[in-house]
This record gives structure tokens, C-alpha cells and sequence, in this order.
């Protein structure tokens, strides 16, 4: 199944999950929602199975009538009383090519061609203008692997620089750049070695790979969008079985997939039974090939064997965060989706370290009065919809567990606005509790709405102390934190003493590692071991590094309780991680962006990408109006003075017409365009509402610097400078 079930021991949060694209919602037995109330969306339920009803009880119609005809046929009846029956068989037919739309519409086969075609329109104009493409391209290209074009590299640029300085600049976080390459040891303890897989079926002839779920939800959805003569039952089947997919196991997935008979897609053959496939890509470190190594699947580890000495670098203090932007490789299966399922992707993550018996945060206030569309489980599980709440009253009604998740819920909703994400279209969805890794104390994603349904671009998790925890098992190097105390405090300590002669007859090379586990103990797991020993005298123990359960008996431990006077408290921080998916909101942007207006005359449709100025790939154009040597050489003086300002612009001499210029650049998401069409003034015109000002050539580069950078607006230019109107301004 998907990656999400299998990690039970590791991490669980964007950088472990595999694409969410909630088409239909695949966290939960119910239909996903985007706003409507829930009335609504039982009602269109309702009236999606009584449509199916009077499509059957219309075809039962169509046949009895056509039999009808038939008969009148055999047994010459007058040429009226046949074509009277014919008329009656063509209406009832027209009556079924109704209901047949109407049924196309409610299943969302209809909407589902139109958001199809939109999606079409964006990828055709995105690689068209180069903003990225399939890698490889004249060797017929590598499927998950993508290459940016200028644009592309300029907008993913751009929404960096923002990252770095909306989060690690204003956040005073310790940024950390780690290798790609990552020895198996620490993927071990981590969980990926083991863990990190998705379901796998093969066609048994050609051997050809594909993703077992990917197939039966394309077979679900086609079959309920498509095939009207499916009666409600089993419509009503299928979408059940959309909604609980990821809850299958490999076993239940390949009985559906015998059931309904699917085959590979390519050749129509036979498929294998799902089996688990590792994602991570394979290599070995040094030439000798003895020293096993992986290529990261998210950057976060990195930060996390660091701690010890990120720590010492903040003074030993927390709360402190440490961030990381860099490659990850997943050996996706059948990558589909474009940028949204890619085999090599951009990753930024957030690693906040805190104590965990305070998760307050002292700018939570900065926040706490945003409202937005947030999807509580609770929701999820009786069936409502998303809702708008506010954030400070989310925290405080228990709905959002800790102050520090909520501050960085609501820092992720300010970066994605700003960015240019709709913000009716943006919600968070609270992890479900068949979702969360049993360490994680709660878990939100941000997921963006576009043409795939609702996409999981962001994951906000408060992960517990379970990463530290495993990393100072699997290296022996302790990854904790101090609290010293003013005055000496007596307390209780667990004190966990294995018995190494007697583990050593039991587990002989073994030994090492179960009596680390052993000493890892959390207080509650060793106290709930010792009652066990003393009633039952031996209990079953899992042992992380072993990958297994061994048996303890009462003589190999002795865990009892002390009272001990303490200057410091030593504990394992806590971790609250953001992790943003950076390609998937670079892809939802482009659609969000998107739209189209017609031509000054009407002939056409105008491709325009409305990108705020902050991620714009270039910020500004310079057009002389005509060819024209002076207009030309003061549109070479502008843009000197763009450079020097620090804007990136495009300057275009060339004799094409202003209004085609204009179109080239809306398509590139240029905000602004400067149009020279004298000495000593030129026009500043903008993207969206096509307004003009006339602004002198000394002052023109300021006043664009000024609205790129955000220090005023479009609107406060119109109040200083006058607008301008030309009857050739896009023709």
C-alpha cells in the first residue's frame, strides 16, 4: 500500500508520504469536501443514485419498446402503428441521453473533462515557454524526471528566497546543508530501510511495473465517472473502496484487483500479486562496494545526527530550529502527476527542537487571529467539511495540541498566501488517528486545491522525540538536551540495570543491542515490562535494530525506582517539523495563476499567468514602441538602471508589434512592461489590469522597484502618477 501504512516505526509527514491527492478523500470512509455543506453534498449523493435508478428503469423502457417494434414488424402491422411505436423508442432514447448527462454531470465526468482540458492548457503553455521540461527529451525522456527552463529555475528561484527569508531569516533558524548520499546505518534506525515501500504489481509477461493502488483507482474512478450503466449498489461500492484505499492491505488490493479483473494497462496481460518495493535509490560508497549507502529520500536525518553539535552552536538552549534545503530521490514506480510525483525533488524542511513539557511559543500571537479553512478529524470522521476557524481558538479548544504546531500552521497559511496561493483553495487537514505514527502527538497538511483534486504540499507534524530517540540507540551518542536547576531537586529515577551474563547466554552476539534497547526504555514501556515480569516472569520486547521481537526474562533486567537529588534535568527535545514539498507548490502556483483573456479583437484567447511580483520570473519589460534609435537608446539607459536597482527585467528592440510583446510577456507572468515612446517619459503598464501610468525615465526604475519589493502597491502608483490611454497600446 501506500508509504503512509507501512511506516509504523518512522516518520510520517510530508517527506514519508507519498503524493495525497484526495480524489476521491483516501484518509477516510467519506467523500472529500471543498466547502459545500454537508447537506449538499448527501443530497448530490442522493440524487447521483436516483439518476443511476431512472437510467436502469429507462433502458428496461427502451428494450421493452424496441421488442414492442419488433413485434408490430413481424407481424405487418399498418406502416402508422409502426411509426407511432419507432417515435415512442426515439423519445425514450432522447429521454436516456438526458438522464445520461445528467448523471455525467452529478458522477463529475463532466467537471472532471474540464479540469482535464484546463490542466492541458497550463502543462502545454508551461513547457512551451520552457518554464520546465521532460528530462532527456531527444532520448525520449525518463518518466519522474523533469528539467527547469529560465522561468522555471528564476519562479523555483524566487519561491526559495522567500522560504529562506520568511522562515530561516525571520525565525533565526541554523541552516544546514547535508549530503544526498546517506550511509544505510542511519537509514536503518530511521525506518526507511525497512519501511519505506509502496505496493507493486508486474506484468507477468512483459515484467513491466505499476503501482497496485494507482490501478484500482483509475479502474474505480473511470467505472463510476463513466460507465452509466453501473447500477447505485455498486457505484456505491466503489466509491467506498476509493475512500478506504490506502487501508488495504496487499492482500485485500490484490483480491480487488481479481475481482474486477484489471489488467496491465499496456498489454491487457496478467498482473503479479502486490508486493512491497523500496523507493529509496541503492548505491555503495567507496569503490570497494562493502559500505552500503542510499540516496536520502528527505533531507531531515541529516539535521537530526547533527543535533549534538547544533545544539552546543545555540549555546545549549532550546527551543532553537534548524532548516535544510536540498535534493531527494524517491524510485517512484509509475511516476505520473508531472511535478507532483517526481523521482528526484526540491525538499525544504524545518526541524524545531523543544522541551517537551513546554510547547508554548512566544510569538503564537503573531498568528493567532488568522482564520482559514482548516479540517479537523473530527469533521473528517462525521462527515462534515472543511471549516474556517481561527487559530488562536483552534490551539486553545485542543483542536491544534500545542501552541508551537499552531504558530508554524499559521506561518506555513502566510507563506503559501504570499506566494500566490488562493487562499479559498488552501485548507489544513489534521492526520487522522489510522494515519498518525503512534509517537506523533499531532499532524496537519497543508493541502492546496488544482485540477488533481486536494494535493498534500506541506506536512506539519509534532514528531514527538522519537527521531533523536532512534538515533541515539542505533549510534550510542547521546542526542539530549539539559535543564539545569537553580537549587538541587530530589526526584524519582528509573534505573534500568540489564544483566549482561545472563543476556549474554541468551542473545550472545546479539547482546550489545538488546541491552541498549533495553537502557532506551521510556519510563512507562519499562514500568509496564517490570509488572509483566513480576506476574508473568518473561515478556516479549521488540528490539529496534533487530527488526524483531525477543523474549526477556525476569532474571536478565532489574528496573526499579530511586530518589536521587538532581542539578539538571536531561531529557530527549521534542521535534516540530514543517516540510514543504517545493515542487508541488511551485505546480499548484502555475495552475492557480493561470487564466486566460480574449484579444483586444476578440479572435483569441490570451494565455496570462497573474504571478505576484515576489515570484515573478522576471519582474519587468522594456519595449521601445517603435524602432526607433533614440527610443532604443533610452530603453538601454532604463535598463541600466533596472540592473543597478537589482530587478530582473527583459528588454526587447525588436520591430514586432507592442501588443504581441505585451502577449509574450503575460504569458511569462511579467508583472510590469515599460513601453518607451519618448525621451524624456514612458508608460509602466500592468499584467492584470492592463492600466498605464506615465511615469518620467529617471524615476521609472524606482517606482518598479518599489512595487516589486512591496514597499506600495499597483493602486498607490495610480494615485501618484496620471494614466494613460493609447488606442495602439495592445494591438
Amino acid at each position: 500500500m501506500r508509504i503512509v501504512r507501512a511506516l509504523t516505526t518512522c516518520a510520517f509527514s510530508f517527506r514519508h508520504r507519498v503524493i495525497s491527492t484526495h480524489l476521491p478523500h483516501t484518509r477516510s470512509f467519506l467523500k472529500p469536501y471543498t466547502g459545500a455543506p454537508y447537506s449538499s453534498a448527501t443530497m448530490a449523493a442522493a440524487a447521483e443514485d436516483s439518476l443511476r435508478q431512472a437510467l436502469a428503469q429507462k433502458q428496461s423502457s427502451i428494450e421493452f419498446q424496441g421488442n414492442a417494434v419488433r413485434q408490430l414488424k413481424s407481424s405487418g402491422a399498418s406502416k402508422p402503428e409502426i411509426e407511432a411505436a419507432v417515435q415512442a423508442l426515439n423519445a425514450l432514447k432522447l429521454e436516456k441521453s438526458s438522464i445520461e448527462s445528467q448523471l455525467q454531470a452529478a458522477a463529475g465526468g463532466s467537471s472532471s473533462a474540464s479540469r482535464d482540458a484546463f490542466r492541458q492548457n497550463v502543462v502545454n503553455t508551461l513547457e512551451r515557454r520552457l518554464f520546465y521540461i521532460p528530462s532527456f527529451k531527444i532520448y525520449r525522456g525518463v518518466a519522474g524526471l523533469y528539467d527547469y527552463g529560465p522561468p522555471g529555475c528564476s519562479v523555483k528561484s524566487n519561491v526559495l528566497a522567500f522560504w529562506r527569508q520568511h522562515f530561516v531569516l525571520e525565525e533565526n533558524m541554523l541552516e544546514v546543508d547535508c549530503p544526498c548520499v546517506t550511509p544505510e546505518v542511519v537509514l536503518k534506525a530511521s525506518g526507511h530501510v525497512e519501511k519505506f515501500t509502496d505496493l507493486m504489481v508486474k506484468d507477468e509477461k512483459t515484467g513491466t511495473c505499476y503501482r497496485a493502488d494507482h490501478l484500482l483507482k483509475d479502474y474505480c474512478k473511470e467505472k463510476v465517472e463513466k460507465d452509466f450503466s453501473l447500477s447505485s449498489e455498486k457505484a456505491a461500492e466503489l466509491k467506498h473502496i476509493l475512500a478506504v484505499l490506502d487501508d488495504l492491505s496487499a492482500e485485500e488490493l490484490g483480491a480487488k484487483i481479481k475481482e474486477y479483473g484489471i489488467t496491465a494497462p499496456d498489454t491487457k496481460n496478467p498482473l503479479s500479486d502486490p508486493y512491497p518495493f523500496n523507493l529509496m535509490f541503492q548505491t555503495s560508497i567507496g569503490p570497494s562496494g562493502v559500505s552500503p549507502g542510499y540516496m536520502r529520500p528527505e533531507t531531515a536525518q541529516g539535521i537530526f545526527v547533527n543535533f549534538k553539535d547544533l545544539y552546543y552552536y545555540n549555546g545549549n538552549k532550546l527551543p532553537f530550529a534548524a532548516a535544510q534545503i536540498g535534493q531527494a530521490f524517491r524510485n517512484e514506480i509509475s511516476p505520473r502527476q508531472g511535478l507532483l510525483r517526481v523521482r528526484e525533488f526540491t525538499l525544504a524542511e524545518i526541524e524545531h527542537f523543544v522541551d517537551p513539557q513546554d510547547k508554548s511559543h512566544p510569538k503564537f500571537s503573531d498568528v493567532a487571529k488568522l482564520e482559514f479553512l482548516m479540517f479537523p478529524r473530527d469533521e473528517q470522521v462525521s462527515g462534515q467539511c472543511a471549516k474556517r476557524l481561527q487559530l488562536g481558538e483552534a490551539v486553545s479548544s485542543g483542536i491544534v495540541n500545542n501552541e508551537t504546531l499552531g504558530y508554524f500552521i499559521g506561518r506555513v497559511y502566510l507563506f503559501l498566501t504570499r506566494l500566490g496561493i488562493d487562499k479559498e483553495r488552501l485548507r489544513f487537514r489534521q492526520h487522522l488517528a489510522n494515519e498518525m505514527a503512534h509517537y506523533a502527538a499531532d499532524c496537519w497538511d497543508a493541502e492546496i486545491e488544482s485540477s488533481y483534486g486536494w494535493i498534500e504540499c506541506v506536512g506539519i507534524a509534532d514528531r514527538s522525540a522519537y527521531d533523536l530517540r532512534a538515533h541515539s540507540e542505533k549510534s550510542s551518542v547521546a542526542l539530549v538536551a539539559q535543564e539545569k536547576f537553580s537549587e538541587p531537586r530530589e526526584v524519582e529515577k528509573l534505573v534500568i540495570t540489564p544483566i549482561k551474563k545472563e543476556l549474554g547466554l541468551a542473545f550472545k552476539g546479539n547482546q550489545k543491542m538488546v541491552t541498549e534497547a533495553l537502557e532506551a526504555m521510556e519510563e512507562k514501556v519499562a514500568m509496564e515490562m517490570k509488572a509483566d515480569l513480576e506476574s508473568k516472569g518473561e515478556v516479549e520486547f521488540h528490539v529496534c535494530t533487530l527488526g524483531k521481537n525477543v523474549t526477556i526474562k525476569k532474571s536478565m533486567v532489574s528496573i526499579s525506582k530511586e530518589k536521587k537529588k538532581e542539578h539538571q534535568r536531561v531529557f530527549t527535545p521534542s521535534v516540530i517539523e514543517p516540510s514543504f514539498g517545493i515542487g508541488r507548490i511551485i505546480y499548484c502556483l502555475y495552475e492557480h495563476s493561470f487564466y486566460t483573456r480574449p484579444s483586444k479583437g476578440g479572435d483569441e484567447q490570451l494565455n496570462v499567468f497573474r504571478f505576484p511580483p515576489l515570484v515573478a520570473p522576471i519582474k519587468c519589460t522594456v519595449f521601445p514602441l517603435v524602432q526607433n534609435q533614440q527610443y532604443e537608446e533610452v530603453a538601454k539607459l532604463i535598463s541600466k538602471s533596472l540592473t543597478a536597482a537589482g530587478i530582473s527585467h527583459k528588454i526587447d528592440i525588436t520591430g514586432t508589434s507592442i501588443g504581441k510583446r505585451y502577449a509574450r510577456t503575460d504569458e511569462l507572468g511579467v508583472p510590469f512592461a515599460i513601453t518607451v515612446d519618448s525621451t524624456s517619459s514612458v508608460t509602466v503598464r500592468e499584467r492584470d489590469s492592463k492600466d498605464q501610468v506615465r511615469v518620467s525615465t529617471d524615476k521609472v526604475a524606482s517606482v518598479v522597484r518599489e512595487v516589486t519589493d512591496g514597499v506600495s502597491t499597483w493602486a498607490d502608483v495610480l494615485k501618484m502618477y496620471p494614466l494613460h490611454s493609447s488606442g495602439t497600446a495592445e494591438e
